[in-house]
């Protein structure tokens, strides 16, 4: 695609009411908004609101704990997501298309290219993808995920060059907004700016998430190029403003180099079932000097998994230093673990340093 794309994430309060019903008039002009947006610049759209539409279909007031309920209120209101979407922007002469998307599609290489090459195919058809995770299926994403994770991920998938997260408030506050002294904090350009910044505030009623996974999905898109706007769903023109880098809600700024896809896909995409715990000088080795890990820096192995799994290495103190995948299995390596020899655990072709 000749020109980067702008991915915004809706969450369930900007679409939805207390009493679980749409936003109709707020979900037209939002989709006018997109739909003038989207004759100039690809826009893809991570949308919530499955599960809280599909309890207000339901009449179910309370947003219930057990997974299967949840799933089955996502199978019910995904469908009326994607037809309220599918409706709203086509009054606005765009074409939609849902895409429901699970952890192990990021997870797994192949699977993760081949969401990119559809969404970038829809995108260069000049088609508005309406992404989600797969609700009804993913019980991990539902017992403990939001979309706001989903949404910086397709930002890094797609290359995309601005992530919008609109929500109920103005942006980040310096603490709850609810407090006479809070503050908005208007730009954080880089991580010092958090400091004293209260992120701890939960989300709505109907969402999963809060401010914080809306900072830690920002400093995900920022890590792949993307800058990124916190701003409120409610304020008419927020997104047109956040898109034209005008003054609104909350921005983090770009970073200058972004790192490649596929250390972006190993530090935010890989699943990592094993642990490798390293020494003080593999630490320094891998920190430092860009070292593969080797079997001689390994203090012990946890987990299972297989060569080509990917691993988490850690610190004698249980901090994660890096991710990557393993060129030796746990069997093997355990056995191998304090050795001298020219065997390499993690390469460093195949590793990405958490803090890099």
């Amino acid at each position: 695609m000749p020109r980067r794309p702008v991915v915004i994430k809706l969450g369930s309060s900007t679409l939805v009411d207390a009493r679980g019903r749409l936003r109709r008039s707020r979900l037209d002009r939002i989709a006018g908004e997109i739909g003038e947006l989207a004759a100039e610049t690809p826009i893809c759209i991570v949308s919530s609101g499955a599960i809280a539409l599909g309890l207000g279909r339901l009449g179910r007031g309370d947003r219930p704990t057990a997974v299967a309920d949840l799933q089955a209120a996502a199978a019910v209101g995904q469908a009326v997501l994607q037809q309220s979407w599918q409706r709203a922007l086509g009054r606005a002469g765009r074409t939609t298309a849902q895409v429901l998307l699970a952890a192990g599609d990021f997870e797994r290489r192949e699977s993760y290219l081949n969401a990119r090459t559809t969404l970038e195919t829809l995108l260069g058809w000049g088609v508005t993808p309406i992404v989600n995770e797969n609700d009804s299926t993913a019980t991990q994403e539902i017992t403990f995920g939001d979309n706001d994770a989903l949404a910086a991920q397709v930002a890094v998938l797609l290359g995309a060059r601005l992530l919008v997260l609109l929500t109920d408030q103005e942006g980040l506050y310096t603490r709850d907004p609810r407090h006479p002294d809070a503050a908005l904090v208007r730009e954080v350009p880089d991580r010092s700016a958090l400091d004293g910044v209260d992120t701890g505030a939960s989300g709505s009623p109907w969402g999963s998430g809060g401010m914080r996974s809306k900072v830690v999905a920002a400093e995900m898109a920022r890590a792949g190029g993307a800058g990124c706007v916190i701003a409120n769903g409610g304020r008419s023109g927020a997104i047109r403003a956040a898109v034209a880098g005008e003054s609104v809600g909350t921005r983090f700024p770009a970073k200058d180099r972004a790192a490649s896809s596929y250390k972006l896909w190993l530090r935010y995409g890989l699943q990592t079932p094993g642990r490798i715990e390293v020494d003080a000088g593999a630490r320094r080795a891998l920190a430092q000097d860009g070292a593969s890990l080797l079997p001689v820096g390994i203090r012990a192995v946890h987990g299972r998994f297989a060569a080509g799994d990917g691993v988490e290495i850690v610190d004698p103190t249980g901090a994660t230093v890096a991710r990557g995948i393993a060129e030796i299995g746990h069997a093997e390596l355990r056995r191998l673990a304090g050795s001298r020899g020219a065997e390499v655990a993690v390469h460093r072709d195949r590793l990405v340093l958490v803090d890099d």
